[in-house]
């Protein structure tokens, strides 16, 4: 009898216990797409779609376990990074994934939440630049996340361009910039990478608070994407496509008082699976 896999991509990230962003949405993002999750949990945030009351954390100790945990029995085929609040935090993870260099990986720099509130404290900063974005395959900061990054304010399509420049600058192999914040009825986002320069994605603004957990989503599709097989270009262009298509579902759905979810089951896709030979089985034993 032929055995199968999961292609599996693992979200290393913090908790929303409304649904929409960190975690869950992480695993609903990978499971629409056709892939297998599995989780570590950075931070327990109490948070609705109104916004962050709290950060409750989680020791540095138990995530660099869970990471463990994890590559020790369903190694994953990509990584997403989200949340990661604490220069500690930052260490541990950067450390424990330097031992697997040739598995993509996805860094959402969650600084800011879709309700503004401010995710991140100011030493973490400092922290990322050196240790996550240079073993990260592409980082996906929005205008606001970007700011906080090059230090300067980020506005117009112009201020992303610089921006975008300059956080490649600071050891990043990819960025995408995402324009998701422009007030224009069509948006322009920018991947940036060493070997392809500048490339810019346009879409249609679609008119909704209904983008709760959008940069969580984004950041877990590529990966997805990336744990498939595709090409990154590939991946980012696909991964933004299905974020657009699943905000514009759901634009017109009403889940909590405030800034609510993406629709991310709109066109969910069947398990991939991938016929396992007997090298895999050696090692899977």
């Amino acid at each position: 009898m032929k055995t199968y896999t999961y292609p599996s991509v693992l979200a290393i990230a913090g908790f929303d216990g409304s649904g929409g962003a960190g975690i869950q949405a992480d695993i609903k993002t990978i499971s629409a797409l056709g892939c297998y999750a599995t989780t570590v949990l950075t931070a327990l945030p109490v948070q609705n779609t109104q916004g962050v009351r709290n950060i409750y954390p989680i020791s540095v100790e138990a995530v660099g376990e869970q990471i463990e945990a994890i590559m020790d029995d369903i190694m994953p085929a990509a990584i997403k990074i989200g949340m990661v609040h604490t220069p500690e935090l930052v260490a541990t993870i950067a450390k424990t994934l330097e031992k697997y260099p040739k598995i993509p990986i996805v860094f959402d720099p969650v600084m800011v939440a879709t309700s503004g509130h401010r995710l991140i404290e100011e030493a973490t900063i400092a922290a990322l630049s050196k240790q996550l974005l240079p073993i990260a395959t592409i980082i996906t900061p929005n205008m606001d996340e970007a700011a906080l990054l090059a230090n300067m304010e980020v506005k117009t399509l112009e201020d992303m361009r610089i921006a975008g420049e300059y956080i490649l600058g600071m050891g990043c192999n990819s960025v995408l910039m995402k324009g998701g914040h422009q007030e224009t009825d069509r948006i322009t986002s920018l991947f940036f990478d060493l070997n392809e320069g500048c490339f810019p994605f346009e879409s249609t603004k679609i008119r909704t608070n209904n983008t709760h957990g959008s940069g969580c989503s984004l950041s877990s599709a590529i990966a997805t994407y990336l744990a498939q097989g595709e090409t990154l270009i590939n991946a980012v262009a696909f991964g933004q496509s299905y974020v657009h298509d699943a905000i514009d579902h759901g634009k017109n759905v009403r889940t909590g008082k405030g800034n609510g979810p993406l629709n991310h089951f709109f066109n969910p896709k069947k398990m991939i699976k991938y016929e396992m030979d007997r090298t895999d089985l050696e090692k899977n034993r």
